[in-house]
């Protein structure tokens, strides 16, 4: 009876200590457009594509904070529908160690108060990287909102750990 109680406690033991492993993030950027391109659809809907650079640098707790931020992101939007922002996010620190981010974003229209308001959620997961990000895997949630036409702000919470 002791055996498999102890199999367990051995095993609850074990999963957390994995999940201690990991170290949390909380940083935002505000990220300012060096290079757009926008594709209208041309079908009479306001659908549109925006391929996008944007650089930023990022604030606040963890391994990515203090970094330079570059978006290459490709914002499938159909006002006043929805949309599909997605892409990747490039950290690189000081010390020039690169964390690759990739992102997927669901953007909702919600009623606002003078236009639809945009809600942009989603999460993010850490593909690849270089020194320190090398061995790491990370996931979280990613908000986008505007920061100043045209600017916008990313807050990127979650955890990067260990690669399994």
């Amino acid at each position: 009876m002791k055996t498999p109680r102890l199999a367990v406690l051995t095993a609850k033991v074990l999963m957390l200590a994995g999940g201690a492993m990991a170290a949390p993030v909380a940083v935002t950027a505000v990220m300012d457009p060096q290079e757009e391109m926008r594709f209208e659809m041309g079908d009479g809907t306001p659908h549109f594509v925006l391929a996008v650079r944007r650089e930023g640098v990022s604030e606040g707790e963890g391994v990515l904070a203090g970094a330079k931020v570059t978006e290459f992101g490709w914002h499938d939007i159909q006002p006043p529908l929805g949309g599909d922002p997605r892409g990747y996010l490039r950290f690189e620190a000081e010390n020039g160690d690169v964390a690759i981010i990739k992102f997927t974003v669901r953007a909702v229209f919600m009623k606002g108060a003078d236009k639809p308001a945009l809600h942009d959620d989603g999460f993010w997961e850490l593909v690849s990287g270089t020194g320190q990000f090398a061995d790491k895997r990370g996931v979280g949630a990613l908000k986008i909102e505007p920061a100043g036409d045209p600017k916008r702000l990313f807050s990127l919470t979650g955890e990067i750990g260990e690669k399994p």
